[in-house]
C-alpha cells in the first residue's frame, strides 16, 4: 500500500506540474486518492491520468528511438470492458484506427488494471511451424503457435500465417479469436532495381502493436495495454528478415545477386543487408504505409533530446537499442553515452502467462 501511495504521489506531482495545474488543485486529488488507497489499497485513475501516463510512459521508454512523438499517442480507455468478446472487438477497433489505411496512428488501448492478460507478443504476428523439413514460418513464434494449436487453432503451414489472438481473463480457460483478414494490413516486398526480389515472396504487416508488455502508471499495474507506433525500416529488413533465427533471408538474397558467400571478406551479408533493407522501405513507401529509415529516426530522436533537455529533464536510454542495427556509426547516437535508468511511467516485460 506504501508503495502504490509512494509512486501515485509521485506520478501525480509530475503530471500536474506538467500541465500546469495549480498546487491547489494538485494537493486535493492527492487527498482523494490517499482515501482510497487508505480504503481500498487501490485508487481509479482518471481518463486524464491515464492519457498523460501512457504518453510519459512512452517518453520513457529507454529501448524506443520514436520518443519525439510521444504526445501524439492516442489513448483508447477501455477498462470498463470485462468479456473476452468485448476485449476482442475493442482490439480490432485498436487495429483498425491505428492502421488508419497506411497513415499509422500512435496508439494504446488500456484494460482493466486487473485479471485481463493478452497472451500474444504482438497483436499480429506470424505464426512458426516444426516440420520435418525445417521450420516453417517465423521461429520466433514456435511457442506460441503451439499453444494456439493447443487450444483448438488449424493454420495453414504457410511462411505467413497470421496468428489468432488469446484473450484470458482472471483463472478462466484462455479465449482465441481469429483476426479476419480485412484487418490485417500487409506489405508485399519488392526491389526498386531487383525485380527478381518478388520471386522471394516476402511480406510484412504494417502495424507493430506490442501486446505482452505491462503499463505501470502512479502505481497501477496493466497487465493488458497493447501500443504501436510505427515501423523503423531495420526492424524488418535487419532483424525479424535477416536475422539467422528467424526469417534468415540473406543467404538467398545474397546469393540472387551473385555474391561469393564462401568469404565472410567478401561482405556478403553486409551487401545483401543493405539491399533487403533498401526495399522494405521502398515497398512501405510505394504503398503509403508509414515507416521511418533509421537515419531519419536518429534525427528525430536528437530532437528529443533537444526538447527534453529544454523542458529540464534528463533523457534516459539504452543505447544497445537506440543505435540501429544498420550503420550505427553514421547517427549521432552511437558516438554517445547516455544513462540507462528506468523512470515511471513506463512499458515493462512480464512473464508470458502460458
Amino acid at each position: 500500500m506504501n508503495d502504490v501511495l509512494k509512486e501515485a504521489k509521485d506520478f501525480i506531482n509530475t503530471y500536474y506540474d506538467e500541465i500546469g495545474q495549480s498546487n491547489e488543485k494538485k494537493h486535493a486529488r492527492l487527498r482523494e486518492i490517499e482515501k482510497e488507497i487508505l480504503k481500498k489499497g487501490f485508487y481509479e485513475q482518471t481518463l486524464d491520468e491515464i492519457t498523460y501516463g501512457a504518453k510519459m510512459a512512452w517518453r520513457n521508454s529507454n529501448k524506443c528511438i520514436g520518443r519525439l512523438f510521444w504526445q501524439s499517442l492516442n489513448v483508447k480507455d477501455k477498462r470498463e470492458i470485462l468479456t473476452e468478446e468485448e476485449i476482442f472487438q475493442a482490439l480490432l477497433e485498436h487495429i483498425q484506427f491505428a492502421s488508419n489505411e497506411g497513415r499509422i496512428r500512435p496508439t494504446i488501448s488500456v484494460f482493466s488494471s486487473v485479471d485481463v492478460r493478452i497472451w500474444n507478443h504482438q497483436l499480429i504476428r506470424y505464426a512458426g511451424y516444426e516440420t520435418s523439413d525445417g521450420v516453417v514460418g517465423d521461429p520466433d513464434s514456435i511457442p506460441f503457435t503451439k499453444v494456439c494449436e493447443n487450444l483448438g487453432w488449424k493454420g495453414d503451414y504457410s511462411h505467413f500465417d497470421v496468428l489468432p489472438i488469446v484473450i484470458q481473463i482472471k483463472n478462466n480457460q484462455p479465449k482465441l479469436f481469429e483476426i479476419p483478414k480485412e484487418y490485417i494490413l500487409e506489405v508485399s516486398i519488392r526491389h526498386p532495381e531487383y525485380k527478381w526480389f518478388e520471386e522471394l515472396r516476402l511480406k510484412w504487416y504494417a502495424v507493430p502493436i506490442i501486446s505482452s508488455m505491462k503499463l505501470e502508471v502512479g502505481g497501477i499495474t496493466y497487465a493488458a495495454a497493447p501500443f504501436n507506433g510505427w515501423y523503423m525500416g531495420t526492424e524488418i529488413g535487419a532483424r525479424n528478415l535477416a536475422d539467422d533465427y528467424r526469417y534468415n533471408m540473406l543467404p538467398a538474397i545474397a546469393e540472387r545477386m551473385g555474391l561469393n558467400t564462401k568469404s565472410n571478406a567478401s561482405l556478403w551479408k553486409d551487401r545483401a543487408l543493405v539491399e533487403l533493407n533498401a526495399a522494405v522501405l521502398y515497398s512501405y513507401i510505394e504503398d503509403g504505409i508509414s515507416i521511418v529509415d533509421h537515419h531519419t529516426a536518429a534525427q528525430q530522436f536528437k530532437r528529443f533530446e533537444s526538447n527534453e533537455m529544454d523542458a529540464g529533464r534528463d533523457v534516459t536510454g539504452n543505447w544497445t537499442w537506440l543505435i540501429p542495427p544498420v550503420s550505427p556509426a553514421t547517427t549521432h547516437i552511437f558516438h554517445k553515452t547516455i544513462s540507462n535508468d528506468k523512470k515511471t511511467p513506463n512499458y515493462f516485460y512480464q512473464s508470458p502467462p502460458y
